[in-house]
């Protein structure tokens, strides 16, 4: 299927994710993928048509996707103030820095080459279905584990000396005990369950883009199994946000949809407090589910907000913090990722990410509004919107790359339809 090397490369690298994740080497994959595919599409843009036919870029990078480089240098720039600020040392800022290029820097480098390199989006597609029929291969054994009596965890790579945000990125997990109820979760190639869910959402949002049938009920089955086998709250609302928004978003160019937004807008004159209490109820229940977890979250962003404010509102403290007893020794500035910005970052780094991102909701809204082809797009940057709020983005970028560079490849298509 794929038609050039860079294509075999990308296709390859999904088909191995979990050969890859049973070494343990999957958060050292995808940054030296981001580098290595970036090198190229500077390299092709460098070279223009000396380079063979088949590996031409497909233009120059676009406005939006230098909103993301420029972002992410900022970004870059504010750690490095935050560092002088608080006199966290030339070590601590060189480990920081090379942190951002395994995190942050990869929500610009993936859209840059996916919009510059020829790389097809039923390639990402299709790579993403194999994943689900790896995942599902795979499943009896996982399902199975917790009964079987075998061990939460199989081994920690060694491959952890490279650095990262715990050992839990390089471990590999049969499944895991929710501490709360001893019940198994799984969280199969992510490196806890909340975050498998939402791959589990990604996974459902290619597979309904599949061109195949027998592919999309292989991908749909796959997400659908990583959503609920992760007991994720907000894999749930992903599932049902993610999805069914990005197809309702022809309706507003339909006069008809607005005349039912109208009849609908008046009723709440009447139904109004009736619905404002049954949603307030509705999520009171969704936090209730978790209780234990809400209160760890809802305190982590209270402190971060409040010593941000009071402490280090422009560039932040540079980093994270040890938490007390209350949020269960939870960094300070985790859990949130725009929460922890502000904590880590300042006002500077949660603008830098900021400006791009509502740029390119906004961009695959107009999309998604359009074309047939704007539904994945907008339905990836629900799910990012989403797992920003909660968890951190950065840290997880890894996991997310074909989703990043499938938004470059959009781009991409978008400036084709335009010129043509």
């Amino acid at each position: 299927m794929p038609n050039n090397p860079i294509e075999q490369l990308v296709f390859k690298t999904m088909a191995f994710t979990w050969v890859f994740y049973a070494f343990g080497a999957l958060y050292v994959v995808g940054p030296v993928l981001a580098w290595t595919l970036a090198g190229l599409a500077l390299l092709c843009l460098y070279l223009g048509d000396v380079v063979r036919k088949d590996m031409r870029a497909t233009g120059p990078i676009p406005p939006l996707v230098w909103a993301w480089i420029i972002g992410m240098f900022v970004m870059l720039i504010a750690l490095w103030i935050g560092h002088l600020d608080w006199g966290l040392g030339l070590k601590k800022t060189i480990k920081s820095s090379i942190g951002w290029a395994k995190g942050w820097a990869l929500l610009a480098l993936f859209p840059l080459a996916g919009a510059v390199l020829p790389i097809r989006r039923d390639v990402l597609i299709r790579g993403q279905s194999v994943v689900g029929a790896c995942t599902l291969a795979l499943a009896p054994l996982l399902l199975a584990a917790p009964y079987l009596g075998l061990p939460e965890r199989v081994f920690t790579s060694p491959l952890k000396a490279v650095g990262g945000p715990g050992p839990e990125y390089f471990t590999v997990f049969l499944y895991t005990l929710d501490p709360a109820s001893w019940t198994p979760r799984w969280q199969f190639y992510a490196p806890w369950s909340p975050f498998a869910a939402l791959l589990g959402v990604i996974s459902v949002l290619f597979a309904l883009e599949e061109k195949s049938k027998r592919w999309m009920a292989i991908g749909l089955a796959a997400g659908l199994l990583m959503i609920f086998a992760s007991k994720s709250r907000m894999g749930l609302v992903g599932l049902v946000a993610c999805t069914t928004l990005p197809r309702l978003m022809p309706l507003i160019l339909r006069g008809w949809a607005w005349n039912i937004v109208a009849v609908l807008s008046a009723s709440l004159a009447v139904l109004g407090t009736a619905l404002f209490q049954l949603f307030h109820d509705a999520v009171s229940t969704f936090k209730g589910a978790r209780a234990d977890s809400t209160r760890v979250r809802e305190t982590l962003q209270r402190i971060a907000y409040e010593r941000w404010s009071n402490e280090a509102v422009w560039f932040g403290h540079g980093t994270v913090h040890p938490g007390p007893h209350i949020v269960e020794y939870m960094p300070i500035g985790s859990h949130h990722t725009w929460y922890g910005l502000l904590f880590v970052k300042g006002l500077v780094g949660f603008v830098a990410l900021l400006v791009p991102m509502v740029w390119h909701t906004l961009f695959v809204l107009q999309q998604a509004a359009l074309s047939p082809k704007g539904r994945l797009p907008m339905g990836i940057i629900l799910t990012l919107i989403l797992l920003s709020f909660g968890e951190n983005v950065e840290i997880e970028v890894y996991l997310l790359w074909p989703a990043l560079l499938l938004l470059g490849v959009n781009i991409h298509e978008a400036r084709s339809d335009d010129s043509s």
